[in-house]
């Protein structure tokens, strides 16, 4: 059996947890739905474990490891942070992390209802989080460049999808244009999530409560975040949003609506992905990409 045949249970996470934390063996073990890369389960009320199942390598778990203790205390919302390292083993040969749980429900799930407490909430986070980075932080191989670098990516995303189900697609090439002739990012690299979808925040009570999944976290252009005004937030509060996180200028909200439509466009590929039963669909995505690109077009 290969690695990637291995099937990850909850008895296979008790015992690894036997083997290596025996102190944590005996709590309750439950599945958490969704996951790509690694594979979550609830380990009592406080802990989960985070098993590598797709990611080919364990940098993503090595990266949350060294960097999410060093970030978490000065956020304003609940990120995961690790507090057990599980190492490859003959019962499973591959990385694994206890880290502590994030309350709430996921935004692909759930929905915001408080929208102008929810845009303040996002920027506050993101204010918190977009400071210099140190030289030692990780770059991003595939994240983070300049729009213009990433029409490739967009086109591939764009053509993918039902041209009935992105509607007007002149418009859409006329955001990601805009994205592209805007100026380059000047200042210097600042932490950024990296991968802000429905998926990676977590609501509760009509509005964000968390943030999860920091894979791929890096050092370079706050905009890759940013655009998360419109994939995140319901209609009507990016002005809102922008106004309170208050350090954007006019190029980099320009580079962040461009990036949004790309990941709205990732989102409804992956929904499509989903509606025809391919591997690694997201059925449910495709809703929430259609919805945030709309937002993205109107700008608002």
């Amino acid at each position: 059996m290969t690695d990637t045949e291995i099937e990850i249970t909850a008895d296979l996470v008790r015992d690894l947890l036997q083997e290596q934390h025996p102190d944590l063996a005996g709590l309750a073990i439950r599945e958490v739905a969704g996951g790509w890369g690694n594979q979550m389960w609830r380990l009592g009320d406080e802990l989960a474990v985070r098993m590598q199942r797709m990611d080919p390598t364990p940098e993503l778990q090595f990266k949350e490891r060294r960097w999410l203790p060093v970030l978490a205390p000065r956020l304003p919302l609940p990120v995961p942070t690790p507090v057990r390292f599980g190492e490859p083993s003959e019962r499973f040969p591959k990385h694994w992390t206890v880290m502590t749980w994030v309350p709430g429900e996921p935004l692909d799930h759930g929905s915001i209802s408080r929208g102008a407490h929810a845009a303040d909430t996002l920027a506050g986070f993101l204010q918190a989080l977009h400071v210099e980075a140190p030289v030692e932080a990780p770059a991003s191989s595939d994240l983070g460049a300049h729009p213009k670098r990433c029409t490739g990516g967009f086109e591939q995303f764009l053509q993918a999808i039902d041209p009935d189900t992105v509607g007007d697609v002149g418009a859409v090439r006329a955001v990601w244009a805009d994205a592209v002739a805007a100026p380059e990012w000047e200042g210097p690299p600042t932490w950024v999530h990296g991968d802000l979808h429905p998926a990676n925040v977590v609501v509760s009570d009509g509005t964000l409560s968390g943030v999860i999944d920091f894979g791929a976290l890096f050092a370079g252009d706050p905009a890759w975040d940013l655009g998360a005004a419109w994939v995140l937030l319901p209609a009507g509060t990016a002005a809102r949003f922008f106004d309170a996180y208050a350090h954007a200028d006019e190029a980099t909200i320009r580079r962040a609506r461009g990036l949004a439509a790309m990941k709205s466009l990732f989102l409804m590929l992956m929904g499509q992905n989903g509606d025809r039963g391919l591997p690694g669909g997201k059925p449910n995505w495709g809703p929430a990409g259609r919805a945030a690109l709309d937002r993205v077009l109107k700008g608002a």
